[in-house]
């Protein structure tokens, strides 16, 4: 059975401050691209009946360097939109929202939980069509909940699923039937 293989694109500005990035276009630093450099390595030879990106000059550049084919560029692999919180650290909104969890209560002017999950099971659904192994390069929060789409945990089950800049994981199947994890947050 085919595979899919989330590669969250490499560090930013953003991403190393722990502010929420979605329709902010950030390029990436130094340490992102050398993220990107290794997420390709990792990848190295493994043949892609497609791979499709994020809109985003961070996820393109990222498979860029990887040395990757973009066949196919979709806004529904963007990373959530935060909104009111585009910018803003997590403890920067849960000091004037204490309890905010973005897995749960979303952004106000953003997107809900359920409308990210909408979206990534169409990306899924899509990647399924191909027949081999698709590659999917996005976003941190967008890919985890791609992970928990997967084994058919809520939008929300992203939350339990830790993904850094550069790295790779992997979606697939046991006994050629049940969704599973076969490898996630690799090459931290």
């Amino acid at each position: 059975m085919a595979e899919i293989v989330l590669i969250r694109h490499g560090q930013t500005e953003w991403s190393a401050d722990g502010r929420h990035t979605s329709y902010t276009d950030l390029p990436l630093t130094g340490e992102g691209e050398r993220q990107a450099r290794a997420a390709g390595e990792r990848i190295a030879g493994r043949p892609f009946a497609a791979v499709l990106a994020s809109p985003r000059q961070r996820a393109l550049r990222t498979a860029e360097l990887a040395g990757l084919t973009v066949t196919e560029v979709t806004g529904d692999l963007a990373e959530w939109d935060y909104g009111e919180y585009e910018g803003v650290t997590t403890a920067g909104i849960r000091a004037g929202r204490p309890g905010w969890s973005l897995w749960t209560d979303g952004c106000p002017g953003g997107e809900s939980p359920d409308r990210v999950g909408a979206r990534l099971d169409r990306v899924l659904a899509r990647a399924r069509e191909f027949g081999g192994d698709v590659a999917l390069v996005a976003h941190g929060h967008c890919l985890r909940v791609a992970g928990a789409r997967w084994i058919g945990l809520p939008p929300a089950g992203g939350g339990l699923l830790r993904l850094d800049t550069g790295t790779i994981s992997v979606l697939g199947f046991e006994h050629d039937v049940d969704p599973v994890l076969l490898s996630w947050n690799a090459g931290r």
